[in-house]
């Protein structure tokens, strides 16, 4: 059986501990890999790694950095499909979303090859007599990635390619479900000509988190996890000095309002609320249809919509979606199903028992369609990160603009109208971190910035893009003055210069 141990100063090493977590393939459940987890005296290792090759790396010049983040982006193209298949063996997803995983990620890389302009500082001459001011942007040192299993090419390369790109030094710990592609990555990037030891790959559990959130060498921590868990590592990572930002969970609304063009609300909910059997963050679980005549043009639609979707595996081109990533995740899904029949919710469409003919022991889910779901239910409250999709009926604009509003995650959020001034008036007061108008999944692109707001995100600052920048850089300002010698009257100065 392979296993799977860690990437450290540029070789693949074996693990230690003896302790060893199981890789399943969620088409069949059979275990494929095992991956062994990390331990703190590993950890050292690879810090102790990456402190000397981010030493050197922080004195490289824009351009050099630059120039080695494009021949990684490079490389990942030229092995995109070999990412793609070996990404769909571990998740679950379908080829071609695990194809737009890793395009994704090569976004970030792509901006991040424009580090010699974005990481420019500014400059004031003159802004005293003879004084010139400008500021540079520093890199913090080392700094740790911890990713989830749902993203593993796009949120390791968000994260790693805008740390190193602004000369960082980068520990990644990916998820222990699926963590072959961010070892693969890591390889790719030595070989793209990456310092040796500037991007190191610890797996593990909570045991490797915690010695990240407590090691005196990290400077920072980017986190991508349930919101219970991104609380917890922004408390402590903070405690202990270091900076933080930590993505949480989400509960994403797709308001349909009267004008909506409801062949597209349909095709784009049915995509965002099933594609990738639910499991991304930004997917869209819950519609909010505004008027009884609109909820029922909406179900009239979609019913047969959903009888149409095919589920299948991962490698079956025509497959809509394939399974989900675990069976205790499978188990975690049809109870939230369970709950929410128990809450009063009307079951339309029940996809707990779906079978896939020759893969019964795989991890598959059919869709479930639930209508006349009520703010006050368990099941709308959280997050069920499957393939449930949930209807909750709003008789005006004002309540359902105030259903994202209110709700405790403020991730994304989709309107569906061909009214300009009803969605320009939704956009600015939806509490909500990313809007989409038409758009169902509002994943900015590179050169913006991912984030939400209340517990969907921790911390101030975002992920990629200029965002991205602020969180790996500190600033530095400097005040120069350069007078001739017979400029200094030779008086001590007490009093706080004034220009």
């Amino acid at each position: 059986m392979r296993q799977i141990g860690h990437f450290i100063d540029g070789v693949n090493v074996a693990g230690v501990s003896g302790r060893t977590s199981d890789i399943y393939n969620p088409n069949t459940g059979e275990v494929q890999a095992q991956v062994t987890m990390g331990t703190s005296s590993e950890l050292d290792i690879a810090v102790r790694s990456a402190v000397k090759a981010q030493a050197e790396w922080a004195g490289v010049n824009p351009q050099k950095r630059s120039r080695v983040m494009f021949a990684f982006k490079m490389l990942v193209e030229k092995h995109m499909d070999d990412l793609a298949h070996l990404l769909s063996s571990e998740h679950g997803k379908v080829v071609a979303d695990s194809r737009g995983d890793v395009i994704r990620g090569v976004d970030v890389i792509e901006f991040a090859c424009g580090v010699p302009h974005v990481q420019k500082g500014e400059f004031t001459m003159g802004a005293g007599p003879g004084i010139d001011v400008y500021s540079i942007r520093k890199p913090l040192g080392v700094v740790a990635a911890i990713t989830p299993f749902n993203f593993p090419a796009m949120i390791p390369m968000w994260m790693f390619g805008m740390a190193i790109a602004t000369g960082n030094a980068c520990i990644l710990k990916p998820s222990e479900k699926d963590p072959s592609v961010p070892m693969r990555l890591a390889e790719l990037f030595v070989e793209a000509g990456g310092p040796i030891g500037l991007l190191n790959v610890i797996n593990g559990d909570k045991e490797i988190v915690d010695a990240i959130l407590t090691h005196d060498d990290i400077k920072a921590v980017s986190f991508v996890g349930s919101s219970d868990i991104a609380h917890y590592v922004y408390h402590e990572a903070t405690k202990n000095g270091k900076r933080a930002q930590c993505m949480g969970g989400a509960k994403n609304h797709g308001i349909i309002l009267p004008d909506a063009d409801m062949d597209q609300a349909v095709n784009d909910v049915l995509g965002a609320a099933f594609g990738s059997a639910g499991e991304r963050c930004m997917a869209l679980p819950v519609v909010v249809p505004v008027g009884e005549g609109t909820a029922e043009r909406f179900l009239e639609k979609m019913l047969p919509a959903i009888e149409n979707l095919k589920i299948g595996i991962s490698t079956d081109a025509e497959a809509d979606y394939g399974p989900v990533v675990t069976a205790a995740h499978k188990a975690k899904v049809k109870e939230y199903i369970d709950l929410a029949i128990e809450e009063g919710a009307t079951l339309l469409v029940d996809g707990r028992d779906f079978e896939l003919q020759g893969y019964e022991d795989g991890y598959f889910l059919g869709p479930t369609l639930f209508d006349n779901v009520t703010p006050d239910m368990t099941t709308y409250k959280e997050e069920i990160f499957g393939p449930v999709l949930q209807i909750v009926r709003a008789d005006t604009f004002e309540q359902a603009l105030a259903l994202p509003s209110e709700h405790q995650y403020g991730n994304g959020v989709a309107i569906y109208t061909s009214n300009g001034r009803a969605a320009r008036e939704f956009a600015d007061r939806v509490e909500v971190g990313m809007v989409g108008i038409n758009v169902p999944i509002p994943v900015p692109v590179a050169y913006h910035s991912f984030g939400g707001w209340k517990r969907s995100a921790f911390g101030d600052i975002n992920q990629y893009g200029m965002e991205g920048l602020r969180f790996y850089t500190k600033t530095k300002t400097v005040t120069q003055r350069w007078p001739e010698k017979d400029e200094h009257n030779g008086d001590s100065a007490f009093v706080i210069p004034t220009f």
